[in-house]
C-alpha cells in the first residue's frame, strides 16, 4: 500500500541549524554577467514532462507530499470570514476521511493558508492549535504600485494580526530598468518590517520579459534576504512556467554555492492539476534534490489544484474516479 511508499517522501524534520537566509549587500557580480541560454531552458523543461512518470503508490506518494506544499490560497475581492472559515477547514482536513483511511495516513495538513491582510484575523483563529501557518500578501498586492512608506507598513499590518508568513511584490520597475540597488533596498526594508515572518518574494515573471531579468531578480531579493522566491502573483497574464522556474531554482543554487544559505521556491498561478504538481515536484527532486521537497523549501500556490489531486487519490483508494462535487470544495 501507499504506506509503504511514503516513508520515501517523508523524511526526518529539517536540522534545526538550517538557519534563516541573513541575505548580504548587493553583489552585481553574482547576475550582471549571468546570460540564460533560452533555447536551452526551454528544451529542459519540455522534457521534463515526457521523461518523468510515477503511478499506483508511487504516484500517490508524491501527491501526498504535493498537498504537504500547497499554499491553499483565497485571493478574491468577495472573500469574507466564511470563506475563510471554509478555506481553513479543508487545510486541517484536505483529504476526506475514507482517502486518509484507504491510505494508512493518520494525518495532513497543507503547507499553509494564504489571504489578504484583512483576512488575516479570521485565518489565525480558524488555525489556531493546527501548526499550519498563515500567509499574507502584502505591498500592494498584486500590482505593488503604492509608496513604499504605505507598503511597508500593511507588512507591519499583517504581522501584527499574525500573519507568519508575508508575501511581497516587488517593484518591475527597477528591474525593467536595471536599477539594482533600489530593488535590494526596498526587499531588505520589506524584510526587516516582517520581523520573524518568513518573506517571500513574488517576482510577478510575466512581467519581467527576459530569463536574464527573471534570474537578476532573484538574486537580488535573495541578497536582500527573501526566505523564499516565488514566480508570480497569479494575476499576470502569464503565471508560473517550467521554464522560468527552471531559471529561478539555478539562481537558487548559485546562491546557496556562494553564500552556504538555503532559500525556498514557491511557483504560484495558473496550476490546476495534479499532473502540474507532480511536474514541479519533479522539477525540484532533479534541479534542487530532496531536501527542497519539504514545505519549509517549496511551496505550490495554488487551490484548485487540490481538488484534483483529491479525484486523483479517491481512484487510487477506491479504483474509481469521483465527481468533482463529492470533495469540499475550499
Amino acid at each position: 500500500m501507499v504506506a509503504d511508499a511514503v516513508p520515501a517522501l517523508h523524511p526526518p524534520a529539517p536540522q534545526s541549524n538550517d538557519t534563516r537566509n541573513p541575505g548580504t549587500g548587493l553583489r552585481p557580480e553574482m547576475f550582471e554577467a549571468h546570460a540564460v541560454n533560452r533555447p536551452a531552458a526551454e528544451r529542459r523543461a519540455a522534457s521534463l514532462g515526457a521523461r518523468r512518470s510515477v503511478k499506483k503508490q508511487w504516484q500517490a506518494a508524491w501527491l501526498i507530499n504535493a498537498v504537504r506544499c500547497i499554499d491553499l490560497t483565497t485571493l478574491a475581492g468577495d472573500d469574507t470570514e466564511g470563506r475563510v472559515k471554509r478555506l481553513c477547514a479543508k487545510a486541517r482536513q484536505p483529504l476526506a476521511p475514507h482517502i486518509m483511511e484507504g491510505l494508512g495516513l493518520g494525518a495532513l495538513t497543507t503547507g499553509a493558508v494564504c489571504v489578504y491582510p484583512t483576512m488575516v484575523p479570521h485565518a489565525v483563529r480558524a488555525l489556531a492549535g493546527s501548526g499550519i501557518p498563515v500567509a499574507s500578501v502584502a505591498t500592494g498586492f498584486p500590482a505593488g504600485l503604492m509608496p513604499l512608506k504605505l507598503r511597508l507598513e500593511e507588512i507591519r499590518y499583517a504581522v501584527a494580526e499574525g500573519a507568519d508568513e508575508i508575501d511581497i511584490v516587488i517593484t518591475r520597475e527597477h528591474v525593467l530598468n536595471g536599477n539594482w540597488q533600489a530593488l535590494h533596498d526596498e526587499v531588505a526594508q520589506m524584510r526587516e518590517a516582517c520581523g520573524a515572518a518568513h518573506l517571500k518574494a513574488i517576482l510577478a515573471t510575466g512581467d519581467l520579459q527576459t530569463y536574464r531579468n527573471v534570474y537578476a531578480a532573484s538574486m537580488v531579493s535573495m541578497q536582500a534576504g527573501a526566505d523564499f522566491i516565488k514566480t508570480s502573483t497569479g494575476k499576470e497574464g502569464v503565471n508560473a512556467t517550467i521554464p522560468v522556474s527552471l531559471v529561478m531554482l539555478r539562481a537558487l543554487r548559485d546562491y546557496l554555492d556562494a553564500t552556504g544559505h538555503r532559500v525556498g521556491f514557491k511557483p504560484a498561478g495558473g496550476m490546476k492539476s495534479a499532473k502540474d504538481a507532480l511536474n514541479w515536484e519533479f522539477l525540484m527532486m532533479e534541479e534542487m534534490g530532496r531536501d527542497w521537497l519539504e514545505p519549509h523549501l517549496f511551496r505550490l500556490g495554488a487551490s484548485s489544484m487540490l481538488g484534483d489531486i483529491e479525484r486523483q487519490l479517491e481512484h487510487f483508494v477506491t479504483g474509481r474516479y469521483a465527481a468533482s462535487s463529492r470533495h469540499a470544495l475550499a
